[in-house]
């Protein structure tokens, strides 16, 4: 017994940081950064839900045209809403918020740590700010 739970301590230790769902803000500010996403990388399994929180007003969620796995729909929230999205079809996703993707904000969803269509992403035309911080983020993958 006492093997049994050793075993699952270090399988729950051990475990990336992978989970069911999880939740990013949209925010004005963080710390010295304007116009932001929480968590600008976030990682799930297929299945998982991701939940953008408008936490300030003025900010959407966008998935960016080429930077989805192939099959994946459209996406587009209103502007102050909180949104919700499962991924069923694993890769990388990237979006961006409408009205300030030339200042930068941007994130990706790594599905099924799957990074089947990072050359996809890494061509994506990137606005402004947007430019830099996608390489940084890129590069971190």
């Amino acid at each position: 017994m006492k093997k049994l739970a050793l075993f699952l301590s270090i399988l729950f230790i051990s475990q990336p940081s992978f989970s069911a769902d999880q939740t990013i803000e949209m925010l004005n500010k963080l710390g010295k950064e304007h116009m932001v996403y929480s968590q600008k990388i976030v990682n799930v399994e297929v299945g998982d839900s991701v939940i953008w929180k408008s936490t300030t007003k003025g900010h959407n969620v966008e998935f960016i045209k080429g930077g989805v796995p192939e099959g994946v729909e459209k996406f587009k929230s209103k502007i102050n809403q909180d949104v919700q999205y499962k991924f069923e079809i694993p890769g990388i996703y990237a979006y961006w918020c409408t009205p300030h993707k030339g200042m930068g904000m941007i994130g990706f969803v790594v599905v099924g740590n799957n990074k089947s269509n990072l050359e996809a992403i890494k061509k994506i035309k990137y606005l402004g700010k947007s430019k830099k911080i996608a390489k940084e983020l890129i590069n971190s993958l």
